[in-house]
């Protein structure tokens, strides 16, 4: 998944740091990120090659011993060769830590940006000096990076397992059942909710298997398998879905693909490896 980057050690503890022109820039326009891209190796800027003023960089993060800053105004010029990519490229961009680096960076910047007012009193916000957080002096509201939580869900039965494809998504590979959790929800009742409302089926042994930042939803992805538990009929929740079916491993026509938590659960059906293998 995009946040294996071993032997690359990402650390996220908070630190008011200074900026050095040898630092990483993650500089993003909406969407995009600065960087350069030949559509297989990523490059991103340093702080020196910017020109940027230690006021437009906030510390966010380190890996290894590299310091990345989050650039908080557009640089007035862009170096030669670097210019605004989507942000789809992180999905396959080597080296892994790089495009992961611009991943979560996508994420703070999206807070960032989004929490500028006190939705309390409406006076501005200020950044905390302690943690990573926007407070409001005038009030006291404090604000925290927004993570939302939701599961990943691959329902086994027998020597099948459920795919589906979502609505109005185009033409994308198939998925596995997914959903955000409710408040009042724990998180293991938002699998069975999930399951039910999209396909109509019950579910049993919901056992837990791995999580995953995932920043194009500034969530905290979970992944669950779980048995079916009754009738295999599939009731189908076409706001939702396009289609949804049981395959067998022989039927899935997927490769690894190194990113997502979804793919690596499905391929570890196809591979036999999933816990309720017969």
């Amino acid at each position: 998944m995009i946040q294996d980057i071993y032997p690359k050690v990402f650390k996220n503890q908070f630190f008011i740091k200074s900026a050095h022109r040898e630092d990483y820039a993650l500089c993003y326009d909406k969407t995009q990120i600065l960087c350069k891209y030949d559509g297989e190796n990523i490059v991103l800027p340093t702080v020196g090659q910017l020109n940027l003023d230690e006021a437009d960089c906030t510390f966010i993060f380190a890996i290894d011993d590299s310091d990345f800053f989050l650039v908080r105004k557009q640089p007035e010029a862009i170096p030669e060769g670097f210019k605004f990519e989507k942000k789809e490229v992180l999905r396959t961009a080597l080296p892994r830590y790089t495009a992961f680096a611009g991943f979560v960076g996508l994420h703070l910047n999206d807070w960032y940006n989004s929490t500028v007012f006190c939705g309390r009193c409406g006076e501005r916000l200020v950044a905390d000096d302690k943690e990573r957080m926007m407070r409001c002096d005038n009030c006291g509201n404090m604000i925290y990076p927004r993570i939302n939580p939701g599961v990943i869900v691959a329902v086994i039965n027998g020597d099948k397992i459920l795919l589906s494809k979502y609505t109005n998504r185009g033409p994308v590979n198939y998925a596995l059942i997914a959903g955000f959790t409710e408040i009042g929800e724990p998180i293991e009742k938002t699998v069975e909710r999930e399951v039910m409302e999209e396909v109509g089926l019950k579910v049993k042994n919901v056992t837990f298997y791995k999580s995953q930042p995932w920043a194009y939803s500034d969530s905290l992805l979970v992944g669950f398998f779980c048995e079916l538990d009754g009738d295999d009929a599939i009731t189908l929740e076409r706001n939702e879905l396009a289609e949804a079916g049981w395959f067998t491993a022989d039927e899935i026509d997927l490769t690894a693909d190194q990113m997502s938590l979804t793919r690596e659960m499905i391929m570890q059906f196809k591979n036999g490896k999933h816990p309720f293998v017969k």
